[in-house]
Formats: structure tokens, C-alpha cells, sequence
């Protein structure tokens, strides 16, 4: 082969090279992990909330605790003789604190809120949010909190949409994937009519609820009582 040839050959190659370079650097991975729960150190980016704070008796707990499978996030599970699991549990009450100077329309209910932070969860290129976890029966809220600009303001705007989490005998049976389509636009926990357009490369946080009343699944779990589900992962998906 010919200098030239030789020359132009590479010249090719490093062409094609960069190319592929951009094309990955423009389609992001299949999925991308978001938060994991596998450490007391990852639950330090969560807070709790409940009705207790206008006077309700509701409570929540999100701690590690031994037992199960798990994983690293990454898809692979991990089997030790000693894990921690992470375990959002508490109980719902409808009942009010005697001399409550807090009149709320709706009680019963606990949350566990992301932390806030510097910069934004990018979810362009994704169009699911993936879970693996266990329930109880219950109806569940996910929820993620963007911030949207409508004409000339900038306000953060929540998008909600129900889960039901049904019991299974095996630890993790399978991974709940929601499409983003399914997060319906809130406020104050009513969904509201809004002619505005989400920005998915904008999330500033997530949170997981539950309330006594359910979320309208046929056979899910309603009323006063405890509630348990145990977390390992929340990714963003790209479905093919």
C-alpha cells in the first residue's frame, strides 16, 4: 500500500472513530441508575413527611435492615450471608391530634422526599422510570418534581402517577417500570389542566407516598393500617 493510500486509510479510520464517539456521546445508555438503596449512606439523600406535621398520627420510617438480595444498581444481584435491605414502612391513621390548631381536608398519609441538591436528575433521552421493589398491597405515588418555565416564569411544577404494589413471595419479584407519559401534572396533590411542556432534563427531586384512601386500583389495599415496601434501585429507562 502507497504512502498515500496508506495516509488516506488512516485519515478514514480516524474519521469513523470520531463519529462513533459522537453518536454515543448523543444516544445516552439503555438505562441510568438514579438512586440506589443499598447503604445507610444512600438514605441520607432522603427526608420523611407525613401528616404529623398538621396535627395527623400517621408515621413513617425508612431504615436499613437485614435480609434479602440485593443489588449494585447495575442489574446484577448481590448474594451475601449478610445484607442490609431498606425498608420504607410506618402506618397510616385518619385520626387528628387533640387540640390540633391544623385543619387539613385529607389525612393519612407518609412520604419519602429526595433530598434537594445542586444541578438536575436528567431524564432526556429516557422515557420510563424503573423500580425495583416490594409492596404490601398498597396503592403507591411517584413523583417527580421539575422546574418549568411558562412564559416568563419559572416555578416547580410536581407530575404524579399511581403504582400499585401488590404483595409477592419472592424478594424483588420483578422491577415496576412506569412510562413518563403516565405523570400526570399536580398541585397540592390535585391533577390539574396545564397546557405547559415538561422538561425532562430538569428534575430537581422524586419522592414515593402513600395514603389511606388508595389511588382507584381495583383490590388495592385501603384504610388505617401499617404499610411496608422495600427498595433497592430507581433508574431511567430508554425502551426500545
Amino acid at each position: 500500500m502507497s504512502p498515500f493510500r496508506s495516509l488516506w486509510q488512516a485519515s478514514v479510520n480516524a474519521t469513523k472513530k470520531a463519529l462513533t464517539w459522537e453518536l454515543e456521546e448523543m444516544v445516552p445508555p439503555a438505562e441510568k441508575c438514579i438512586f440506589k438503596f443499598s447503604s445507610k449512606e444512600d438514605l441520607k439523600r432522603w427526608h420523611l413527611y407525613s401528616d404529623s406535621e398538621y396535627g395527623g398520627l400517621s408515621s413513617a420510617s425508612l431504615e436499613m435492615k437485614d435480609g434479602g438480595n440485593g443489588s449494585d444498581c447495575t442489574g446484577y444481584t448481590i448474594f451475601t450471608v449478610y445484607l442490609l435491605l431498606c425498608v420504607f414502612s410506618g402506618n397510616l391513621s385518619t385520626d387528628m391530634s387533640e387540640g390540633s390548631k391544623w385543619s387539613i381536608n385529607r389525612s393519612g398519609f407518609c412520604g419519602m422526599r429526595s433530598k434537594k441538591f445542586d444541578g438536575f436528575i436528567d431524564l432526556d433521552g429516557y422515557d420510563s422510570i424503573a423500580m425495583r421493589l416490594k409492596g404490601d398491597g398498597r396503592c403507591y405515588i411517584s413523583t417527580d418534581k421539575q422546574k418549568i418555565t411558562h412564559g416568563k416564569l419559572l416555578f416547580l411544577l410536581q407530575r404524579e402517577t399511581g403504582i400499585q404494589l401488590r404483595q409477592v413471595s419472592d424478594f424483588f419479584d420483578k422491577a415496576t417500570c412506569v412510562p413518563l407519559t403516565r405523570y400526570l401534572p399536580t398541585w397540592k396533590g390535585n391533577v390539574i389542566d396545564a397546557d405547559m411542556e415538561m422538561n425532562p432534563g430538569r428534575v430537581v427531586g422524586m419522592s414515593l407516598s402513600v395514603n389511606s384512601q388508595g389511588g382507584g386500583f381495583i383490590g388495592a389495599k385501603l384504610g388505617s393500617g401499617d404499610f411496608r415496601v422495600e427498595i433497592d434501585w430507581i433508574k431511567a429507562l430508554r425502551m426500545p
